[in-house]
């Protein structure tokens, strides 16, 4: 039988794993705005690490300033440039 001290252990490698993922996806789209989103989801997966890690300060401030403050001057910076990456 697994215990509670198991699937926690799984869901925070779950976790990690999830965010190399969009960490990698945000550095492999050609699309600069949706790399941009995939870097916040990644973010607000950060946050939630730093959350169970018992640190719930640094994870507020990685949501509001890495999720949110962050993503917000990307979209605007890409809008004053090219959407696109060329090859």
């Amino acid at each position: 039988m697994i215990g509670v001290e198991e699937v926690a252990g799984i869901g925070h490698i779950a976790l990690l794993i999830m965010i190399v993922v969009s960490g990698y996806a945000a550095i492999k789209f050609k699309d600069l705005l949706v790399c941009a989103i995939a870097a916040a989801i990644m973010s607000l997966l950060l946050s939630l690490e730093f959350y169970v890690l018992q640190a719930p300060d640094v994870a507020i401030a990685q949501a509001g300033i890495g999720a949110g403050l962050t993503t917000a001057i990307y979209v605007i910076a890409i809008r004053g440039t090219l959407r696109k990456e060329e090859d």
